[in-house]
């Protein structure tokens, strides 16, 4: 079992855009943020003590990248910039989302979901690159396996 450290720029966060997986473009950051509610109470069977058990799962991802135009001639639209972004927020429908913890590695951790597109921003400094957040609502459970890959018989 190996234990090198994966570094960070190798993890990768895709949309299902097109038939195809296309990386968010230009990420200079990307997180996958997990919660379990915690249902806490206390009875008469057991005074001063709380029980705790598990509620509600939660998730939500989040990305940072420079702005790259995707949408004008000679754009790569193989990726997935600020400009798609708005359009699928614009469009309210939950995205598939891919995070791809090692690329790497083919053997690397690939995490599946489904997700609203709920902030995003666009970042313009004088002297500086364009450059954007994302934050996606995760929907239903996270997934270990590709839901666009038909299983082998």
């Amino acid at each position: 079992m190996s234990t090198t450290p994966i570094k960070g720029e190798n993890g990768i966060l895709f949309l299902y855009l097109d038939d195809a997986w296309k990386p968010i473009a230009c990420l200079t950051s990307n997180s996958l943020s997990t919660t379990v509610e915690v249902i806490e109470r206390q009875t008469k069977c057991a005074p001063g003590v709380t029980e705790k058990s598990a509620g509600v799962f939660n998730y939500s991802l989040s990305a940072d990248g420079e702005y790259i135009d995707t949408t004008t001639e000679g754009g790569d639209d193989a990726k997935a910039s600020h400009d798609a972004l708005l359009v699928l927020q614009e469009s309210r429908e939950l995205q598939q989302w891919k995070l791809d913890t090692d690329m790497s590695n083919e053997s690397s951790v690939k995490y599946y979901g489904t997700a609203l597109i709920t902030d995003l921003s666009l970042d313009q400094a004088v002297n500086e690159n364009s450059t954007f957040s994302a934050t996606l609502d995760g929907n239903g459970a996270i997934l270990r396996t590709d839901p666009n890959v038909a299983p082998s018989v």
